[in-house]
């Protein structure tokens, strides 16, 4: 081969490789950064945009307003660490081992079994530069740390709880002691995170704030002011004895918890703005559960404790002052979809969602393809944010086997019309609710004569049996003696 040749052949050779290299990069930034602003223990009541008058949160109603509002978006498990092991893999929690909150004493080995595979791996492996800020919860162990699931980068906490202020957290693999109020901390790591992410790259940031999980206090004075003489209004303040005084100072440490966490959405989404990314940002604001506050005489999520001055009598396995349970208040979440370009602005959205949907829902949005071998229960959302008329489930399956402050085997069907929870480890806790006529779920027709509500019993049983069934659930046996 002669030079003029060999200098022709290198000189095609360049410009083929140049290219090459700058397809695969149109193609990664072509793709939608992902933001998922993930709150702990935030109520689907806990936003003005919802119609709590008292809530100040002008970030999140923004979200709302330039983007679409679920309003029918449920976990499958009401608490922490089975409602997150959900999220990240598509399955239920009892497919997983996890289906109450892992105590990290108790449990000291219990987490996400390594060999799960997760929407943030198969992102990672696309080409996302991915990161968790915040709580993990999830398994303590070195073997079930964030990273080992897909993230690239993790600063936070992995056990389920952080104090309100002045943390401990992990940054770089070591524990550091910080000065501040956590979940302004948090919100600084992200921001550092978001303003060194490679630019040939797109990122995918979980920013899981620790707010409003109790306690709620302190706060910052700004997010404090508005509630400090506030006389919140409650619901059910006729309920038999309720403790209402606690129920309102609750309310306003809680609610000026929440008022914390959007004026650091604002801050997130100022730097998305200030960074040109704002429009190729897919911002997605949710919670792992819901929450009540006085609703039917409980605070708390899915293990409720009564907030009344005289508590029922306690029973085998459930103990003086709590009240295990899977009312909407617990499971129902506030989710918010922002995506430029996709999502209408100020749409609401009221299919019946879960958070099971997130794993095919990310993998869409980001242009990944869905492993054909891979087990997983939920379905992408995405045509129903494009506006497209889509047929879909609305029939709800939830589970829920507490073990540390109760004992319980309760799964559940909704419809939009109808929820029957099942107790399986004890009897007389059955419940069935018209969610039509009582969507306050303060009527439990289960004892009804109605012939009926007796059908629709039976209809709705045999609904959770096959999904018990399908999933092969640990309590099928306990619900076949039944």
């Amino acid at each position: 081969m002669n030079l003029i040749t060999r200098t022709l052949l290198l000189c095609c050779a360049v410009p083929f490789s140049f290219l090459l290299t700058a397809e695969t990069n149109a193609a990664e930034k072509s793709r939608p950064n992902i933001l998922f602003l993930f709150t702990d223990d935030q109520a689907p009541w806990a936003l003005q945009a919802s119609g709590q008058s008292h809530a100040v949160t002008p970030n999140m109603d923004s979200l709302v307003k330039q983007g679409a509002y679920l309003t029918n978006s449920f976990t499958v498990t009401p608490v922490c660490s089975p409602s997150r092991a959900s999220l990240i893999s598509g399955r239920y929690g009892s497919e997983l081992g996890i289906t109450d909150w892992i105590h990290p004493q108790r449990e000291p080995k219990l987490g996400l079994p390594t060999d799960t595979t997760t929407w943030v791996q198969l992102l990672q492996k696309a080409g996302y530069h991915t990161g968790l800020v915040g709580k993990w919860h999830l398994g303590t162990p070195d073997s079930m740390h964030p990273t080992k699931f897909g993230y690239d980068y993790f600063m936070g906490f992995r056990t389920g709880g952080a104090p309100t202020n002045n943390p401990t957290l992990e940054k770089n693999g070591k524990n550091q002691k910080m000065e501040g109020l956590t979940t302004d901390i948090l919100t600084d790591h992200a921001l550092e995170f978001l303003t060194s992410a490679p630019a040939d790259k797109p990122f995918c940031l979980s920013l899981h704030y620790r707010a409003p999980h109790t306690r709620w206090l302190p706060v910052a004075d700004e997010d404090w002011a508005p509630f400090a003489d506030l006389d919140p209004t409650i619901p059910n303040p006729d309920y038999p004895n309720l403790d209402v005084s606690r129920v309102k100072q609750m309310t306003r440490e809680y609610l000026a918890s929440v008022a914390g966490v959007d004026r650091n959405v604002g801050r997130i989404l100022k730097l998305l703005k200030d960074k040109n990314l704002d429009e190729n940002t897919v911002v997605i604001f949710s919670s792992d559960h819901g929450y009540n506050m006085g609703h039917n005489g409980i605070w708390h999520k899915g293990n409720g404790h009564w907030v009344l001055t005289k508590n029922p009598p306690a029973t085998k396995n459930i103990p003086n002052g709590q009240r295990p349970n899977m009312y909407d208040n617990s499971i129902r979440v506030p989710t918010i979809i922002r995506w430029p370009g996709t999502v209408k602005p100020g749409i609401k959205i009221e299919h019946t969602v879960s958070n099971l949907d997130w794993f095919p829902t990310l993998l869409e949005m980001a242009g990944v393809e869905l492993p054909s071998d891979l087990k997983i229960h939920g379905t992408s959302i995405v045509p129903i944010l494009q506006g497209k008329d889509v047929e879909w489930d609305n029939d709800f399956y939830a589970e829920y086997s507490t073990k540390h402050q109760s004992h319980t085997h309760m799964r559940m069907i909704r419809t939009p019309e109808w929820k029957l929870i099942r107790d399986f480890l004890n009897e007389g806790r059955d419940e069935l609710y018209h969610l039509t006529d009582d969507p306050a779920e303060s009527n439990n027709l289960i004892a009804s004569d109605s012939p009926e509500l007796k059908a629709i019993i039976k209809e709705l049983d045999a609904k959770i049996l096959r999904q018990m069934k399908s999933i092969n659930d640990p309590v099928l046996a306990s619900a076949a003696s039944r």
